[in-house]
């Protein structure tokens, strides 16, 4: 009991000699602050996992629903809906991007401006197109749809790419966004529902198809692992924009040699994507080139992140 006693006299004179000693409650207080901190390596990749899961879940679900009601991708809705969506994000998160740099108010409208106004114009103008027939093999003689896939990316690579204002946004935001933001390749899951109604043919549906969803699959998981900050987490954002990109020159190809036109190399028994019928072009049309893009950007962003 003495002992008990002396022992606890000695805590009270150290708690007190801290109070009176302000140096010592400093010291003691940064030896706090300056602790080893963990190493973003070690962080549990459970989160990533279990977005794959639910993604992998819904997924299967909305295959499901369109398949038991094929009106639902016929109508056009998921595609429009979802690339409206698409393009409001891109909208916000350039301007939060924007918000982050060092520019002036005025440079970051004009930036803005100079930017969304071409993109909002050209779904206008493929989504318009669609709609009317223009992009039917029948319409014209000119390869339209070729056309449509390789002039956005022909003319909007080098402007995105070179600028070097969009470099400052990029390195402003997060590398997270752009990764992120093509969870929406899972709506390409409607070319293995249409391969299962016979409306597709398998020889283009199932690469293409297999290859968008897998894409947005891992979006989530992949964007997940670069908040880590660590450098495999960047080489993995990069292996997955390579794969993307990877799948679209599957498909692109794939889609050329099997439809009807002065490409095709194939017959297949039904129409493939490149005959031009809304609502299924709406994706070479718009989709595939808008993505494209995105790669690109961020490529660009997390080369730009390893270089720093």
């Amino acid at each position: 009991m003495v002992h008990l006693r002396l022992q606890m006299r000695r805590y009270a004179d150290a708690d007190s000699q801290t109070l009176n000693n302000p140096l010592s409650a400093k010291t003691a207080e940064e030896s706090l602050m300056t602790a080893a901190p963990i190493p973003a390596g070690i962080v549990s990749p459970r989160p990533a996992w279990r977005s794959l899961f639910w993604i992998v879940l819904l997924t299967v679900l909305w295959i499901v629903l369109i398949y038991w009601q094929p009106i639902i991708p016929a109508s056009g809705v998921p595609t429009t809906v979802h690339q409206l969506a698409a393009h409001g994000l891109v909208a916000v998160g350039l301007w939060l991007g924007l918000e982050s740099t060092d520019l002036t108010p005025g440079q970051r409208r004009t930036t803005w401006l100079a930017i969304m106004i071409p993109d909002t114009l050209w779904f206008s103008l493929a989504w318009s197109a669609a709609i009317n027939g223009v992009f039917r093999t029948s319409a014209s003689s000119l390869p339209l749809l070729p056309l449509a896939i390789f002039l956005p990316v022909v003319i909007g690579a080098p402007l995105l790419l070179l600028s070097e204002r969009v470099g400052q946004v990029l390195d402003a935001m997060p590398a997270t966004w752009l990764v992120a933001l093509q969870l929406y390749r899972i709506f390409g899951s409607w070319a293995l529902a249409a391969w299962l109604h016979g409306a597709l043919p398998g020889v283009f549906a199932l690469p293409a198809g297999m290859g968008d969803v897998l894409t947005g699959l891992f979006a989530v998981p992949a964007a997940i692992a670069v908040a880590s900050g660590t450098a495999q987490a960047r080489k993995a954002a990069i292996v997955w924009n390579i794969f993307g990109l990877a799948d679209f020159a599957v498909a692109i190809t794939l889609g050329m040699i099997t439809s009807p036109g002065r490409f095709q190399l194939i017959v297949p028994s039904v129409l493939s994507i490149g005959a031009g019928a809304h609502p299924d072009v709406l994706t070479p049309a718009f989709v595939v080139p808008s993505s494209i893009l995105l790669h690109a950007l961020s490529l660009r962003q997390l080369i730009r992140r390893r270089a720093a």
